[in-house]
Protein backbone atom coordinates (compact mmCIF):
# COMPACT_ATOMS: atom_id res chain seq x y z
CA UNK A 1 0.00 0.00 0.00
CA UNK A 2 2.45 2.53 -1.07
CA UNK A 3 -0.40 5.24 -1.21
CA UNK A 4 0.00 4.96 2.91
CA UNK A 5 3.89 4.67 2.81
CA UNK A 6 5.02 6.34 0.15
CA UNK A 7 2.55 9.21 -1.12
CA UNK A 8 3.66 10.93 -4.39
CA UNK A 9 0.95 13.29 -3.97
CA UNK A 10 -1.32 14.23 -0.87
CA UNK A 11 -4.80 15.47 -1.98
CA UNK A 12 -5.99 17.28 1.68
CA UNK A 13 -9.03 19.09 2.41
CA UNK A 14 -9.55 19.79 -1.64
CA UNK A 15 -12.91 21.55 -2.17
CA UNK A 16 -14.16 23.12 -5.53
CA UNK A 17 -17.29 25.50 -5.48
CA UNK A 18 -18.48 27.13 -8.20
CA UNK A 19 -20.89 30.00 -7.10
CA UNK A 20 -23.29 28.34 -5.01
CA UNK A 21 -22.45 24.51 -6.28
CA UNK A 22 -19.83 22.45 -4.50
CA UNK A 23 -18.77 20.61 -7.03
CA UNK A 24 -15.59 18.76 -4.69
CA UNK A 25 -16.45 19.03 -0.86
CA UNK A 26 -13.28 18.23 1.25
CA UNK A 27 -11.87 15.76 -0.49
CA UNK A 28 -8.82 14.32 1.07
CA UNK A 29 -6.81 11.13 -0.66
CA UNK A 30 -3.00 9.95 -1.39
CA UNK A 31 -1.49 8.67 -4.73
CA UNK A 32 1.29 6.41 -3.96
CA UNK A 33 4.59 6.75 -5.76
CA UNK A 34 4.65 3.63 -8.00
CA UNK A 35 1.00 2.88 -8.11
CA UNK A 36 -1.79 2.90 -10.46
CA UNK A 37 -4.67 4.93 -8.74
CA UNK A 38 -8.37 4.79 -9.85
CA UNK A 39 -10.51 7.43 -9.27
CA UNK A 40 -13.76 6.57 -10.06
CA UNK A 41 -17.92 7.36 -9.30
CA UNK A 42 -20.93 7.91 -11.01
CA UNK A 43 -21.12 10.32 -13.54
CA UNK A 44 -21.56 14.06 -12.14
CA UNK A 45 -19.54 12.51 -9.13
CA UNK A 46 -16.77 15.39 -9.36
CA UNK A 47 -13.96 13.10 -10.55
CA UNK A 48 -12.84 15.71 -13.91
CA UNK A 49 -12.94 18.42 -11.36
CA UNK A 50 -10.29 16.90 -9.27
CA UNK A 51 -7.94 16.75 -12.15
CA UNK A 52 -8.50 19.65 -13.44
CA UNK A 53 -7.22 20.89 -9.53
CA UNK A 54 -4.29 18.59 -9.68
CA UNK A 55 -3.56 19.98 -13.15
CA UNK A 56 -3.41 23.68 -12.68
CA UNK A 57 -6.67 24.83 -15.07
CA UNK A 58 -8.98 25.13 -12.08
CA UNK A 59 -7.60 26.66 -8.97
CA UNK A 60 -9.86 25.30 -5.82
CA UNK A 61 -11.59 27.13 -3.39
CA UNK A 62 -9.72 25.45 -0.31
CA UNK A 63 -7.43 22.28 0.23
CA UNK A 64 -3.76 21.61 0.42
CA UNK A 65 -2.41 19.53 -2.70
CA UNK A 66 1.15 18.63 -2.22
CA UNK A 67 3.31 16.91 -4.90
CA UNK A 68 6.92 15.21 -3.71
CA UNK A 69 8.45 15.02 -7.61
CA UNK A 70 11.72 13.16 -5.71
CA UNK A 71 11.91 11.86 -1.97
CA UNK A 72 9.48 11.58 0.31
CA UNK A 73 6.75 14.53 1.00
CA UNK A 74 7.81 14.97 4.61
CA UNK A 75 5.49 16.73 6.45
CA UNK A 76 7.84 18.95 8.54
CA UNK A 77 8.84 19.89 4.99
CA UNK A 78 5.02 20.28 3.44
CA UNK A 79 4.23 22.97 6.60
CA UNK A 80 7.14 24.91 6.15
CA UNK A 81 6.42 25.35 2.53
CA UNK A 82 2.87 26.15 3.02
CA UNK A 83 3.66 28.81 5.75
CA UNK A 84 6.15 30.31 3.62
CA UNK A 85 3.77 31.48 1.02
CA UNK A 86 5.81 29.23 -1.83
CA UNK A 87 5.23 27.49 -4.95
CA UNK A 88 8.07 24.81 -4.56
CA UNK A 89 10.96 23.83 -2.40
CA UNK A 90 14.25 21.94 -2.66
CA UNK A 91 14.21 19.97 0.60
CA UNK A 92 16.64 17.47 2.20
CA UNK A 93 14.01 14.76 1.46
CA UNK A 94 13.28 15.90 -2.18
CA UNK A 95 11.58 18.15 -4.80
CA UNK A 96 8.18 19.49 -3.01
CA UNK A 97 5.84 21.32 -4.92
CA UNK A 98 2.21 23.11 -3.80
CA UNK A 99 0.08 22.52 -6.63
CA UNK A 100 -2.87 24.67 -5.61
CA UNK A 101 -0.73 27.41 -6.20
CA UNK A 102 1.03 26.61 -9.73
CA UNK A 103 -0.36 27.63 -13.19
CA UNK A 104 -1.37 24.59 -15.45
CA UNK A 105 2.08 25.40 -17.72
CA UNK A 106 4.25 25.06 -14.23
CA UNK A 107 2.93 21.93 -12.66
CA UNK A 108 3.50 20.44 -16.34
CA UNK A 109 6.98 21.14 -17.00
CA UNK A 110 8.61 22.15 -13.63
CA UNK A 111 6.31 19.41 -11.19
CA UNK A 112 6.10 17.06 -14.39
CA UNK A 113 2.43 15.72 -14.11
CA UNK A 114 1.20 15.21 -18.16
CA UNK A 115 -2.58 14.04 -18.26
CA UNK A 116 -5.08 13.40 -21.31
CA UNK A 117 -8.47 14.21 -21.79
CA UNK A 118 -11.70 12.50 -22.17
CA UNK A 119 -12.32 13.66 -25.37
CA UNK A 120 -9.01 12.95 -27.78
CA UNK A 121 -6.89 16.02 -28.64
CA UNK A 122 -4.48 14.86 -30.99
CA UNK A 123 -2.92 16.97 -33.55
CA UNK A 124 -5.20 15.53 -36.17
CA UNK A 125 -3.10 17.13 -39.36
CA UNK A 126 0.17 16.24 -38.17
CA UNK A 127 1.76 13.01 -38.66
CA UNK A 128 1.79 10.50 -35.84
CA UNK A 129 5.75 10.93 -35.39
CA UNK A 130 5.52 14.66 -35.64
CA UNK A 131 2.63 14.30 -32.46
CA UNK A 132 5.30 12.75 -30.22
CA UNK A 133 7.85 15.24 -31.46
CA UNK A 134 6.02 17.95 -30.36
CA UNK A 135 4.95 17.53 -26.93
CA UNK A 136 9.11 17.84 -26.58
CA UNK A 137 8.51 21.58 -27.67
CA UNK A 138 10.09 22.59 -24.05
CA UNK A 139 13.94 20.94 -24.35
CA UNK A 140 13.53 21.47 -28.19
CA UNK A 141 13.28 25.00 -27.76
CA UNK A 142 16.02 25.69 -24.58
CA UNK A 143 18.77 23.61 -26.83
CA UNK A 144 17.50 26.21 -29.74
CA UNK A 145 18.26 29.06 -26.94
CA UNK A 146 15.20 30.38 -27.83
CA UNK A 147 16.59 31.77 -30.98
CA UNK A 148 18.08 31.06 -34.70
CA UNK A 149 19.98 28.39 -33.23
CA UNK A 150 17.25 25.97 -34.06
CA UNK A 151 16.47 27.13 -37.21
CA UNK A 152 20.42 27.28 -38.01
CA UNK A 153 20.55 23.90 -36.57
CA UNK A 154 24.25 25.00 -34.40
CA UNK A 155 24.73 24.58 -31.07
CA UNK A 156 23.42 21.29 -29.22
CA UNK A 157 19.91 21.61 -30.72
CA UNK A 158 20.66 18.88 -33.62
CA UNK A 159 21.70 16.46 -31.06
CA UNK A 160 17.98 17.44 -28.85
CA UNK A 161 16.23 16.98 -32.44
CA UNK A 162 18.17 13.58 -32.92
CA UNK A 163 16.95 12.58 -29.57
CA UNK A 164 13.44 13.73 -29.69
CA UNK A 165 12.85 11.56 -33.20
CA UNK A 166 14.39 8.50 -31.62
CA UNK A 167 12.01 9.01 -28.15
CA UNK A 168 9.20 9.53 -30.57
CA UNK A 169 10.21 6.19 -32.71
CA UNK A 170 10.99 4.45 -29.13
CA UNK A 171 7.33 5.44 -28.50
CA UNK A 172 5.71 4.14 -31.40
CA UNK A 173 7.66 1.10 -31.08
CA UNK A 174 6.09 0.19 -27.80
CA UNK A 175 2.26 0.90 -28.86
CA UNK A 176 2.41 -0.85 -32.42
CA UNK A 177 2.50 1.75 -34.57
CA UNK A 178 5.87 2.79 -35.93
CA UNK A 179 4.41 1.75 -39.42
CA UNK A 180 1.78 4.30 -39.47
CA UNK A 181 4.56 7.15 -38.30
CA UNK A 182 4.45 9.19 -41.26
CA UNK A 183 0.24 9.05 -41.43
CA UNK A 184 -1.55 11.90 -40.29
CA UNK A 185 -3.00 11.30 -36.41
CA UNK A 186 -6.55 11.62 -37.34
CA UNK A 187 -6.62 8.59 -40.32
CA UNK A 188 -5.82 6.40 -37.37
CA UNK A 189 -8.63 4.06 -35.66
CA UNK A 190 -9.89 5.31 -32.73
CA UNK A 191 -8.15 2.86 -29.97
CA UNK A 192 -5.12 3.65 -31.68
CA UNK A 193 -5.42 7.25 -31.68
CA UNK A 194 -6.02 6.89 -27.73
CA UNK A 195 -2.72 4.99 -27.55
CA UNK A 196 -0.71 8.13 -29.13
CA UNK A 197 -2.21 10.42 -26.96
CA UNK A 198 -1.12 8.28 -23.74
CA UNK A 199 2.39 7.76 -25.25
CA UNK A 200 2.51 11.63 -26.30
CA UNK A 201 1.84 12.46 -22.47
CA UNK A 202 4.88 9.78 -21.78
CA UNK A 203 6.98 11.70 -24.16
CA UNK A 204 7.22 14.73 -21.89
CA UNK A 205 9.14 12.04 -19.10
CA UNK A 206 5.80 12.79 -16.34
CA UNK A 207 6.38 11.41 -12.71
CA UNK A 208 2.53 11.50 -12.43
CA UNK A 209 0.67 10.34 -15.25
CA UNK A 210 -3.54 11.85 -15.20
CA UNK A 211 -5.48 10.13 -17.64
CA UNK A 212 -9.13 11.33 -18.18
CA UNK A 213 -11.06 8.15 -19.47
CA UNK A 214 -8.44 6.12 -21.17
CA UNK A 215 -10.86 3.19 -22.00
CA UNK A 216 -13.66 4.71 -23.37
CA UNK A 217 -14.91 3.71 -27.01
CA UNK A 218 -12.76 0.69 -26.76
CA UNK A 219 -13.52 -2.37 -27.46
CA UNK A 220 -12.28 -5.63 -25.05
CA UNK A 221 -9.13 -6.25 -27.38
CA UNK A 222 -8.38 -3.00 -26.83
CA UNK A 223 -9.02 -2.53 -23.25
CA UNK A 224 -6.66 -5.37 -22.48
CA UNK A 225 -3.91 -3.74 -25.45
CA UNK A 226 -4.59 -0.81 -22.86
CA UNK A 227 -4.05 -2.57 -19.95
CA UNK A 228 -0.75 -4.11 -20.67
CA UNK A 229 0.56 -0.47 -21.81
CA UNK A 230 -0.15 0.85 -18.04
CA UNK A 231 1.40 -1.77 -16.05
CA UNK A 232 4.39 -1.16 -18.45
CA UNK A 233 4.30 2.05 -17.67
CA UNK A 234 4.08 2.06 -14.17
CA UNK A 235 6.55 -1.50 -13.88
CA UNK A 236 9.30 -0.23 -16.47
CA UNK A 237 8.84 3.79 -17.05
CA UNK A 238 8.87 3.91 -13.08
CA UNK A 239 5.58 6.57 -13.79
CA UNK A 240 2.54 6.40 -11.19
CA UNK A 241 -0.49 6.81 -12.72
CA UNK A 242 -3.82 7.88 -11.74
CA UNK A 243 -6.90 7.49 -14.10
CA UNK A 244 -10.43 8.13 -13.98
CA UNK A 245 -11.87 5.31 -15.53
CA UNK A 246 -15.51 4.00 -15.93
CA UNK A 247 -14.89 0.67 -17.62
CA UNK A 248 -14.46 -1.84 -13.89
CA UNK A 249 -12.97 -4.44 -15.47
CA UNK A 250 -9.84 -1.92 -16.58
CA UNK A 251 -10.07 -0.51 -12.88
CA UNK A 252 -10.48 -3.84 -10.75
CA UNK A 253 -7.53 -5.64 -13.35
CA UNK A 254 -4.66 -3.09 -12.80
CA UNK A 255 -4.77 -0.68 -10.17
CA UNK A 256 -3.33 -1.01 -6.92
CA UNK A 257 -5.63 1.89 -5.11
CA UNK A 258 -9.07 3.00 -5.74
CA UNK A 259 -10.62 6.36 -4.44
CA UNK A 260 -13.98 6.49 -5.01
CA UNK A 261 -16.58 9.80 -4.97
CA UNK A 262 -20.28 10.47 -4.90
CA UNK A 263 -21.73 14.05 -5.56
CA UNK A 264 -18.07 15.22 -4.94
CA UNK A 265 -17.42 13.48 -1.62
CA UNK A 266 -15.24 10.79 -1.42
CA UNK A 267 -17.04 7.56 -0.40
CA UNK A 268 -14.29 4.97 -0.41
CA UNK A 269 -10.65 3.95 -0.28
CA UNK A 270 -8.47 1.27 -0.81
CA UNK A 271 -7.74 -2.15 -2.55
CA UNK A 272 -9.71 -3.07 -5.59
CA UNK A 273 -10.97 -5.52 -3.25
CA UNK A 274 -12.10 -3.18 -0.29
CA UNK A 275 -13.62 -0.85 -2.78
CA UNK A 276 -15.81 -3.80 -4.74
CA UNK A 277 -17.05 -4.87 -1.52
CA UNK A 278 -17.83 -1.61 0.11
CA UNK A 279 -21.52 -1.16 0.76
CA UNK A 280 -21.35 2.71 0.09
CA UNK A 281 -20.26 1.93 -3.21
CA UNK A 282 -22.25 -0.56 -4.17
CA UNK A 283 -25.35 1.80 -2.87
CA UNK A 284 -23.44 4.48 -5.26
CA UNK A 285 -23.54 2.53 -8.44
CA UNK A 286 -26.64 0.93 -8.20
CA UNK A 287 -28.46 3.49 -6.86
CA UNK A 288 -29.75 2.49 -3.46
CA UNK A 289 -30.79 4.65 -1.02
CA UNK A 290 -29.69 5.28 2.58
CA UNK A 291 -32.72 4.01 4.33
CA UNK A 292 -32.66 0.58 1.88
CA UNK A 293 -29.18 0.41 2.93
CA UNK A 294 -28.94 0.71 6.93
CA UNK A 295 -32.17 -1.15 6.88
CA UNK A 296 -31.83 -4.08 9.24
CA UNK A 297 -32.14 -7.17 8.43
CA UNK A 298 -35.97 -8.46 8.49
CA UNK A 299 -36.32 -11.82 10.90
Amino acid sequence: MRWRTNPLLGVEHLTMRFGGLVAINDLSFDVGRGDITALIGPNGAGKTTVFNCITGFYKPTEGRMAFARTGLADSNAVARLTASGGRFAGTPAGDLYMLERMPDHEIAWRARVARTFQNIRLFSGMTVLENLIVAQHNPLMRASGYSLLGVLGIGGYKTREREAVAKAEMWLERIGLIDRADDPAGELPYGAQRRLEIARAMCTDPVLLCLDEPAAGLNPRESAELNKLLRAIRDEDKTSVLLIEHDMSVVMEISDHVVVLDYGVKISDGTPTQVRNDPKVIAAYLGADDETENAEPSA
